[in-house]
C-alpha cells in the first residue's frame, strides 16, 4: 500500500514539474532503538558506542524530495543500501513520454566510497559523484548533498521517528513510509 501511495504522489509531483532527475543524493541517519533489540533491523551502532539502533536511508532528487526510503539495522554499512535504493525506484510517470526510472548522476558522502559500487552505477548509466576517503575535506559536494540532510530532517519531523520505540520492524518501517508520504504530500502544489 505504501509503495502505491508513494508512486501516485511522485507522479503528481512530476506532473507539477517538481521533480528533477538530473541528479540524486543518497544519505543515511542513525536513530537509537529503545526496544526491539533482538530484531533483524536493530544492531549495534558504530557511531554511538555500540548502543542498539536502526538506520533510515533516503534517496532524494535535486530539490530534496525523497524518492525512496528504507530501514536497516544500525550496524549495516551505508554502501550496502546504495543499489537497493537506486534499483527500487519505481518508474515515475506524470508527464507525456517515457516514465523516469533512473537519475543521470548520484552524489554521496565518503560512507559510500567503494569502487565496486561506482562500477555498478556506471553499468546502470548513472554517473557516480562520491567523495573519496583519502581526500581532504572540502570536495565541494556539501553544496549539493545538503538536500539529503534536509530530507532526513523532514522525515524525522514526527517525534516518533527520531527514536525507535517499536519492537517490530514492520511497525517502524510503516511509520517511516508514512512520514515519506507526508513529506511528498506537503510538496505537491495546491491546484
Amino acid at each position: 500500500m505504501w509503495e502505491e501511495l508513494q508512486r501516485v504522489l511522485l507522479d503528481r509531483l512530476r506532473a507539477a514539474d517538481r521533480l528533477d532527475f538530473s541528479r540524486v543524493t543518497v544519505d543515511a541517519s542513525h536513530v537509537p532503538a529503545k526496544r526491539g533489540r533482538s530484531s533483524p533491523k536493530v544492531g549495534p551502532s558504530p557511531v554511538d558506542r555500540a548502543r542498539p539502533g536502526s538506520k533510515h536511508h533516503v534517496l532524494t532528487d535535486k530539490h530534496g524530495t525523497p524518492l525512496r526510503v528504507s530501514l536497516t539495522g544500525g550496524h549495516r554499512n551505508d554502501v550496502t543500501q546504495l543499489l537497493p535504493l537506486v534499483d527500487g525506484l519505481a518508474p515515475v510517470r506524470g508527464k507525456r513520454g517515457r516514465p523516469r526510472r533512473k537519475p543521470r548522476a548520484l552524489y554521496a558522502d565518503r560512507g559510500y566510497d567503494h569502487d565496486l559500487y561506482r562500477r555498478r552505477l556506471r553499468e546502470r548509466g548513472i554517473v557516480p559523484k562520491i567523495a573519496r576517503r583519502e581526500q581532504p575535506h572540502g570536495s565541494g559536494l556539501g553544496r549539493i548533498r545538503w538536500v539529503a540532510e534536509s530530507a532526513i530532517a523532514w522525515l524525522h519531523g514526527p517525534r516518533r521517528l527520531r527514536t525507535r520505540w517499536e519492537t517490530r520492524d514492520d511497525m517502524h518501517d510503516a511509520l517511516l513510509q508514512l512520514a515519506h508520504c507526508m513529506t511528498l504530500a506537503r510538496k505537491i502544489p495546491a491546484f
